[in-house]
């Protein structure tokens, strides 16, 4: 669509961020996603999701009548990829440290809501670490494909299985100055 707006431009808003975040591998009702995101008006919610569905990153599955107003089942969209780098080219340095900032944020809520369950059952399911890799732009793209592929499976609700957060991160060292 001409005059459509990037994928950064919609999803690098810390709100719209952390709605896609929430909507990760599974349906919720705009209900549902109030509760999980309980510091987020819900005025402010329903425009955000509104862009969200605008831009086809978020869409709607099912809507039921509930006490006479129409509620909506959301999912991600069709449109919901990967932030391109014409996007990331296009997006000001305080915007991507915004963004960022906002991603970083979602992680910690996960890990509160973890530590404030007291289910130490959980803990089989932690994780967190970080290691250098050596890559070429080409390296990073067959990685990532494959990655994708390698989570696919696991990325949709089964009743016997729980939802984890696997937050993955992409950060390059800059040159050593010599």
């Amino acid at each position: 669509m001409e005059g459509e707006p990037s994928i950064a431009d919609v999803v690098l808003h810390p709100v719209r961020l952390r709605i896609i975040q929430q909507l990760g591998g599974r349906e919720l009702t705009t209900a549902e996603l109030r509760k999980e995101l309980p510091d987020i008006t819900q005025a402010t919610l329903y425009r955000h999701v509104s862009a969200l569905i605008d831009a086809e990153i978020v869409t709607v599955v099912d809507e039921r009548r509930v006490r006479g107003t129409i509620e909506r089942t959301l999912a991600l969209g069709e449109r919901m990829a990967h932030v391109g780098q014409d996007d990331l080219d296009a997006v000001s340095d305080a915007e991507l440290r915004n963004a960022f900032v906002s991603f970083l944020g979602v992680l910690g809520e996960e890990f509160d809501k973890f530590i404030d369950s007291g289910d130490r059952n959980l803990r089989n399911y932690l994780g967190f670490g970080a290691s250098p890799v050596y890559v070429t732009t080409d390296d990073l793209a067959e990685i990532q494909e494959k990655f994708s592929a390698l989570l696919a499976p696991y990325q949709a609700e089964k009743d016997d299985a729980i939802r984890i957060t696997f937050g993955t991160t992409l950060i390059p060292s800059p040159p050593a100055n010599p």
